[in-house]
């Protein structure tokens, strides 16, 4: 395996796994000269099942030589990706370098998209386990560098998630870049014809190969 890697986590509401963001995905990275795979989390399980997967992913990942690790991902798999790098308990060979989350599931406090967090969580869940997974109340100063995209159009998933990271990385000096792109609906995918969004794929491989992906 390359010395860096991008592991790509579909969305789904935390239900199923979405086609148009799974290996279509990977193969525009692919594309840009980045080594990417997809990781199939289980769904329809509560908190923990997906982070433990995932981290185990990344331990496996970690252990066939990969030195550079990210993980994109999208909805609810942005959320489970930016729990990924920020969750605490980590250990060295589940830790993550970079994360790049497209129009994620960041709150688990918001009235908005209940569906992932009633999957994740459970439909009485209290608040301090929607606390404690909820991404924007999880950044410290030693997070990895994020890159977050979303679109102020976006009614399942509203910007208003991708603000509140945003804020959070900003408040703690994380280095980040935000894009939000005025129009698009929920689930773009690569966001191909969809105007301006369509440009993510390739600002978020050049902010990876920056950072010596």
């Amino acid at each position: 395996m390359e010395s860096s890697h991008v592991i790509v986590l579909p969305g789904g509401g935390y239900t199923m796994l979405s086609d148009n963001e799974g290996e279509v995905v990977a193969a525009r990275l692919r594309s840009f000269g980045l080594s990417a795979g997809v990781f199939s989390y289980p769904v329809q399980t509560r908190h923990p099942g997906p982070l433990d997967a995932v981290r185990g992913e990344i331990r496996r990942v970690r252990a066939a030589g990969v030195e550079r690790l990210a993980v994109l991902g999208f909805s609810a798999g942005g959320h489970l990706a930016g729990h990924a790098a920020l969750a605490p308990g980590a250990s060295d060979d589940e830790r993550v370098d970079a994360a790049v989350l497209c129009y994620p599931v960041v709150s688990m406090e918001l009235a908005t998209h209940r569906g992932s967090q009633d999957e994740l969580l459970g439909p009485d869940a209290g608040g301090r386990i929607r606390a404690d997974t909820s991404l924007d109340r999880l950044v410290t100063a030693d997070a990895p560098p994020f890159f977050v995209w979303h679109t102020a159009a976006d009614e399942a998933v509203p910007v208003e998630h991708a603000y509140l990271l945003g804020q959070a990385l900003a408040a703690q000096g994380v280095p980040h870049a935000l894009h939000v792109f005025a129009e698009g609906e929920h689930g773009l995918g690569l966001a191909e014809g969809s105007g301006a969004a369509e440009q993510w794929s390739s600002l978020a491989a050049e902010w990876l190969l920056a950072r010596g992906w």
